[in-house]
């Protein structure tokens, strides 16, 4: 007689993505996936502190299950404290899909972009490789930001880069002369040092700051230059356009390669 028990049948993974404040920006996807009756979770910087992407859902006038799950991520650069706090928070997950039951992760912005998401899944299915995840795409906050400031990120032929502004001043330095609009995340530590730059390349005027947006405390600054000295929040970025960036010429469509090898076949 075989009395091992059979083995767990997981829930699935969900990534909700619920933009970047605003609740009135949460999908319809996402906002059924919250109704579902999966197990919601959701990040915090330390136990029982506030959770941004849990205050987006709460402006949405949904009510909090009384199950729901806070995953501790700290704000550190320490490795090892970096790593087990990761385990921990896989273990906890894991544990949850193992009782059958779909287990949605609450994320600010969007789940593919700079998103504690996709390393989430990743750490889980390590541990249960069989578990299924969804990701519910949303609006990031540099979209969310270029349409409360009225920019276009591009138009017709333009480029953008999305990076973190901690690559620092060389690294942007370069990409302006690469791409007509630059979308720098996370840029409090570097601040100072990018205002000087864009300074020096006369760049200031086409250059806008955006902090928390679509939260209550949503901040838009087109004189960029009053922010040098301040201190500004985590969740902020800048849009930095470059109108006088020289560009090389555009291959459109197929027309040239087309006609050198009409050329070419009619020749042989």
């Amino acid at each position: 007689m075989n009395n091992e028990l059979p083995p767990p049948r997981y829930g699935r993974l969900i990534g909700v993505s619920l933009g970047p404040g605003d609740p009135d920006l949460i999908t319809r996807r996402g906002w059924t996936a919250l109704q579902s009756g999966a197990r919601w979770t959701y990040p915090v910087k330390k136990a029982e502190e506030r959770s941004y992407a849990l205050d987006i859902v709460v402006r949405a006038d949904l009510d909090v299950p009384a199950d729901a799950v806070e995953l501790v991520f700290p704000m550190t650069r320490d490795a090892a404290a970096l790593a087990k706090a990761w385990a921990r928070a896989a273990a906890q997950t894991a544990e949850l899909l193992a009782e059958g039951r779909d287990v949605a992760f609450l994320v600010e912005g969007d789940a593919s972009t700079y998103s504690t998401f996709r390393h989430l899944a990743r750490a889980v299915r390590e541990l249960a490789p069989e578990v299924r995840v969804e990701t519910i795409p949303g609006v990031s906050s540099f979209a969310a930001a270029a349409a409360c400031a009225d920019i276009a990120l591009a138009e017709e032929d333009e480029t953008v880069a999305v990076i973190p502004a901690a690559y620092g001043v060389s690294v942007i330095d370069h990409l302006l002369d690469e791409f007509d609009t630059l979308v720098l995340m996370k840029v409090k530590p570097l601040l100072d040092e990018v205002l000087d730059l864009l300074a020096a390349r006369d760049l200031l005027a086409t250059s806008c700051f955006v902090e928390k947006v679509g939260s209550p405390e949503e901040r838009v600054v087109m004189d960029i230059a009053s922010l040098r000295g301040e201190k500004v929040n985590y969740l902020s970025l800048l849009l930095v356009q470059n109108p006088k960036r020289a560009r090389g010429e555009l291959r459109r469509g197929c027309r040239k390669r087309a006609s050198a090898e009409s050329t070419t076949e009619t020749a042989a």
